[in-house]
């Protein structure tokens, strides 16, 4: 099965802001980098997106641009909630805490927050029990985090690995699933 991923495009939160779940806007303009993003999407296809604002305005976008099978949101294609680091500049964020979680953000959990296991955990579920009955091409609107920890997945490459996996803002990812 063909399933295409796409990051988000830019937000408008400043470079250097911790932002996770934080229902944050995109940044104007964007129609050109959707057209763009359009291009290289199949004719038809199911759609998949995660709830929050900066997914949902461009799955909205694919889902008049192209058939759409189905569209669904899913709170599990939400990206790593950083609990108590949300919409602060990582600057500030105190280097007993941040420094840890630096050393092995697998595991360590962000204060109020979760892990990247727990992200790649949420997004195991998410593929076993909804993309293992499509057979159709699938696209996948949602954040890097949760693109890094698919491609994880359908790779087995070492979760303490994921960052080798480089996710462009407005990218899209055809793998085989």
């Amino acid at each position: 099965m063909e399933i295409y991923l796409v990051r988000h495009t830019e937000t408008v939160c400043e470079k250097g802001i911790c932002y996770g779940q934080s229902d944050v806007d995109i940044a104007k303009p964007f129609e050109e980098i959707f057209s763009r993003i359009i291009s290289e999407l199949p004719s038809e296809a199911i759609i998949f997106s995660s709830p929050l604002k900066r997914c949902v305005i461009l799955a909205k976008h694919i889902q008049e641009n192209i058939k759409t099978i189905s569209y669904q949101e899913d709170e599990r294609l939400k990206e790593m909630n950083f609990g108590d680091w949300e919409l602060k500049s990582w600057n500030e964020i105190p280097s007993e805490e941040l420094n840890p979680w630096m050393e092995d953000f697998v595991n360590i959990k962000v204060s109020n927050g979760e892990s990247f296991i727990e992200l790649h955990e949420r997004v195991g579920h998410f593929l076993s029990e909804t993309l293992s009955k499509i057979n159709q091409p699938t696209v996948i609107v949602a954040h890097a985090g949760i693109i890094r920890s698919i491609l994880c997945h359908q790779s087995s490459l070492p979760l303490k690995d994921a960052f080798n996996n480089k996710v462009d803002f407005g990218e899209v990812i055809k793998i085989s699933f």
